[in-house]
């Protein structure tokens, strides 16, 4: 398939129109998206601590039950 002039202006034209909507999108001040960056970032701190807790927790648990286990 050969690329005309014609072809490829109606690519670009046709490209331009569908970032149109993007264009006319709202502008926001960044120290709101920072605070809410900020806050999910100490969520995921938050998680990885509780889940090192609970894979503690889990291995006692498994040492328990093999223990347990065995005396059966």
């Amino acid at each position: 398939m050969r690329i005309t002039s014609t072809f490829l202006k109606r690519i670009v034209l046709e490209e331009m129109d569908k970032m149109k909507p993007l264009a006319d999108a709202e502008e926001v001040d960044a120290d709101g998206l920072a605070d809410t960056l900020e806050k999910k970032i100490d969520y995921v701190k938050a998680l990885k601590i509780e889940e090192s807790r609970l894979l503690k927790r889990l291995k006692k648990i498994r040492e328990q039950k093999v223990k347990t286990m065995k005396s059966i």
